[in-house]
């Protein structure tokens, strides 16, 4: 079975995790490192998706910025999304073949890390990508592949605040409800950030290895010598 590393990162700000990954990407496709997963929380962010119109940030950068909250254009699929403390991202920097496929497994293992908390969720098929608890969307889902390694990944609501998601139309959908594990009675962020590396680790029939920011660091310096 394949080794999967997961990194748990803490807290990290948002431009220093973009430049992190595009790093470990480049580590990746020169075979420094194996199939990675990042796990980590950011500060109040805004982040825009490739296909983002300006009005789906209705309220403009200086309201934003006045609560604190940065904006950043992206290079992943998907529209804007909210990032901020409570809420857990994990960015798979992985070797992978059909997308769809990747984004469905994706999907497959936060239902099932949900479901380990007693939270009953569904991914894509007939609504868009994306896990959702009934008509409340609980986590988001944007991915950027090039050369077949994978960037960007998955943010899922654990305990956060959600009210930023209120001043944007999160992943274009006017409309929508944004939920979390709190409020659907499920667990903490750091019982819940075990069970996602557990599960994903499953769904992409790997071997989970916790390693430490060394390791990245390392690899990142072997794909810069080689």
């Amino acid at each position: 079975m394949q080794e999967l590393w997961v990194a748990n990162l803490g807290v990290v700000p948002y431009g220093e995790a973009d430049a992190l990954q595009q790093r470990l990407r480049e580590a990746r496709k020169a075979d420094e490192m194996p199939d990675t997963l990042l796990l980590l929380e950011h500060p109040p962010v805004y982040t825009r998706g490739r296909r983002t119109p300006d009005q789906e940030l209705p309220l403009g950068r200086a309201f934003y910025a006045a609560q604190g909250i940065d904006v950043f254009e992206v290079d992943r699929g998907g529209r804007a999304t909210y990032h901020g403390p409570g809420q857990l991202v994990g960015y798979p920097i992985m070797r992978i073949g059909d997308i769809i496929g990747f984004l469905r497994t994706i999907e497959r293992a936060i239902i099932a890390a949900l479901a380990q908390h007693g939270v009953a969720a569904r991914g894509g098929g007939e609504r868009p990508t994306g896990v959702w608890v009934g008509e409340r969307k609980i986590a988001s889902i944007g991915v950027h592949v090039s050369r077949r390694v994978s960037t960007h990944g998955f943010a899922v609501n654990v305990d956060g605040d959600l009210e930023p998601f209120d001043w944007i139309v999160p992943c274009g959908l006017s409309g929508v409800t944004m939920t979390s594990l709190a409020l659907e009675g499920g667990a903490d962020l750091d019982r819940f950030r075990a069970t996602i590396a557990e599960q994903f680790a499953l769904a992409f029939e790997r071997r989970a290895q916790t390693v430490d920011p060394a390791a990245l660091a390392h690899a990142e310096t072997a794909a810069v010598a080689g």
